[in-house]
């Protein structure tokens, strides 16, 4: 498969309804605000999503998150350097392996590698390594686009954790935290200049593209629970070249959320440049 032959930009809008969309465990693990208010879910949360959307897919995933693990390795170095489920050793060891030679096996292995890249950093001994990709893909955090309202609840647990079940445990207090409603928004953007690097083609983009309004299926938990969160729409814009008709920030710029989730497009300023909208599901 030949890279990415086009620049491509995106944009997702996403509903929360009464859920948690990205707890910080900073501050009680309530949903994540800037200082004005805007509800925020970071860059690493939505690739985390779009990992596991992908790992569903059959794609391989090199980042697996532990509840989602397939082949049982217990870190990343594990996962790396294993003959079955990874590269081998004398992959990452440079005295065995050009690091040049090493990025692009693992690019071809792994999807996620060759999307997003990666930093193999794995020392302590004589074979110690660090290889940096850097992926074409970058996606950017999603904000709300208006201020949310965070609502707090104290929760109780009255079932025994230890003892013989003689005496009633004592009630163990504690808050969950959700975000009412907000429509959130973010942006992303794949570079064929650094594709060509990682191996990143266009099916690549395609199997993304097909997955974003996905992104939320079987991600259930108490935070958020079944169709709480949800993919509205996705924006695709698809340039005519490697080097983009225009730039992200002012293609980016040029779609319009409002509060109830609608939307409007300035195709004045991306003349020529129409995106596909998808709707979610």
């Amino acid at each position: 498969m030949s890279p990415l032959q086009h620049k491509i930009d995106f944009a997702v809008i996403l509903t929360v309804d009464h859920a948690n969309p990205n707890g910080d465990p900073l501050n009680g693990n309530r949903p994540r605000v800037d200082y004005d208010g805007f509800g925020e879910i970071t860059d690493v949360c939505l690739k985390r999503k779009l990992r596991d959307r992908l790992q569903e897919a059959g794609q391989s995933i090199f980042v697996q998150s532990d509840e989602k693990k397939q082949d049982g390795m217990t870190s990343l170095r594990n996962r790396a350097e294993s003959a079955e489920y990874g590269l081998g050793k004398d992959t990452f060891n440079e005295k065995k392996t050009p690091k040049d030679l090493a990025a692009k096996k693992a690019c071809e292995k792994w999807f996620d590698v060759r999307t997003f890249g990666q930093l193999f950093a794995f020392g302590g001994d004589s074979s110690g390594v660090s290889i940096p990709i850097r992926g074409p893909v970058t996606l950017q955090s999603a904000f709300s686009v208006e201020p949310v309202s965070v609502s707090s609840t104290q929760i109780t647990k009255s079932v025994s954790g230890e003892g013989d079940g003689s005496k009633r445990g004592s009630d163990t207090m504690g808050m969950k935290h959700r975000v009412d409603k907000g429509v959130y928004v973010f942006y992303g953007s794949m570079n064929p200049q650094l594709a060509e690097r990682t191996g990143f083609s266009d099916e690549d983009a395609e199997i993304v593209k097909s997955l974003l309004p996905r992104l939320f299926e079987n991600d259930a938990s108490s935070a958020r629970p079944e169709g709480s969160m949800a993919v509205n729409k996705v924006f695709w814009w698809k340039h005519n070249c490697k080097a983009g008709q225009y730039s992200s920030a002012k293609v980016h710029k040029s779609l319009r959320v409002n509060p109830d989730g609608s939307y409007s497009i300035d195709e004045s300023a991306t003349e020529g440049l129409v995106p596909e909208v998808i709707d979610g599901f």
